[in-house]
């Protein structure tokens, strides 16, 4: 049996308290475009980025809306 295990000085870090204790994917979202999703076990912080900008919950579920067809 094999246990993965990733470098300390690589993983993610929580931008609130620090923690290292942080799950990251990346999603396509409903309009095609790509964010970074993060969120921390330690404080329970969640975050999304898009090329580095930080986004708001306000912007993400707009993009991640379905639009009906007119």
């Amino acid at each position: 049996m094999s246990l993965v295990t990733t470098p300390a000085s690589l993983l993610a870090t929580c931008a609130a308290c620090a923690s290292n204790r942080v799950t990251t994917i990346t999603m396509t979202l409903t309009d095609g475009s790509l964010v970074d999703f993060a969120s921390c076990h330690a404080c329970e912080a969640k975050s999304w980025k898009q090329a580095g900008t930080e986004l708001d919950i306000a912007t993400v579920l707009g993009k991640a809306k379905k639009h009906k067809a007119a």
